[in-house]
């Protein structure tokens, strides 16, 4: 059998992960989830890569949530395991240390907009629809959607959403600031992989202290997040690429980041 998630190099510091089960709106099978993890954990053996892209293949869905073709039949608990194997595979995709940018190409529902919600910023095609839809199945989010969508868009518009099951396009998860940028079908992986190569070009220590800053300080309160700031800004003085790029400035030519 093929692989149904795609991992592949771009450049020297750009991976593109692809779900790749478009006959079945690359919905996340316990499969599909065993390489999804496989593809975090060999990110994370790979000290070079300094941005990661999110995709799905096709144009008709980015990521339509959980395998319900799987769900039926399951007793209780095996629905409460496969809600927390899609958690905890979400999870590891925040917890990667580089940016991530979420390409979304079509339609991300449930645990496919819980998944772009993971990552740090989010690109989608104009013809892109979204929603956590879960409490119209009689369930709610599960794999972080709540509190996810709450930080990102506010308390007020996280509640409308999740109540109403409703579906917005691309335009109004825009205004609502839910995805960072939009795009079209025909340029959004482009758009994604533009926006990556120009943070790859930064300092990767740099990158990855800041995107720790950030989650974490956002967690607690202004005083706690300014001495985690602090922390993350002392991780990056001793190392060669702060020098490099004072140099760089000095010389008047753009730094060589080598990470270190």
């Amino acid at each position: 059998m093929s692989d149904i998630v795609n991992y592949e190099r771009k450049n020297d510091h750009l991976v593109v992960i692809t779900l790749n089960r478009p006959e079945a709106a690359n919905a996340l099978s316990h499969t599909l989830l065993d390489q999804l993890n496989e593809a975090v954990a060999k990110i994370s053996l790979e000290s070079d890569i300094r941005c990661v892209v999110i995709t799905g293949a096709g144009e008709r869905a980015f990521c339509a949530g959980a395998d319900l073709k799987e769900r039926q039949g399951m007793h209780e608990k095996d629905v409460l395991e496969a809600v927390t194997y899609i958690g905890d595979t979400i999870n590891r995709i925040e917890q990667i240390q580089v940016p991530t940018i979420a390409a979304i190409n079509g339609a991300a529902f449930g645990g496919g907009l819980e998944l772009a919600l993971a990552c740090d910023i989010r690109i989608a095609s104009v013809h892109a629809k979204m929603g956590l839809t879960e409490t119209s199945l009689g369930i709610i989010p599960g794999a972080g959607g709540t509190q996810r969508l709450a930080r990102l868009i506010g308390l007020g518009q996280a509640k409308r959403l999740i109540f109403t099951a409703e579906s917005i396009d691309a335009a109004s998860a825009f205004s609502l600031r839910l995805v960072e940028r939009l795009s079209t079908k025909e340029t959004l992986l482009q758009d994604a992989e533009d926006v990556a190569n120009k943070i790859t070009k930064n300092a990767p220590i740099a990158l990855i202290q800041a995107k720790k800053a950030i989650h974490y300080g956002l967690q607690t309160d202004l005083q706690t997040g300014l001495t985690i700031e602090k922390m993350s800004y002392q991780a990056t003085i001793p190392t060669k690429d702060r020098v490099e790029a004072l140099e760089a400035f000095q010389q008047k030519r753009k730094p060589t980041f080598i990470g270190e």
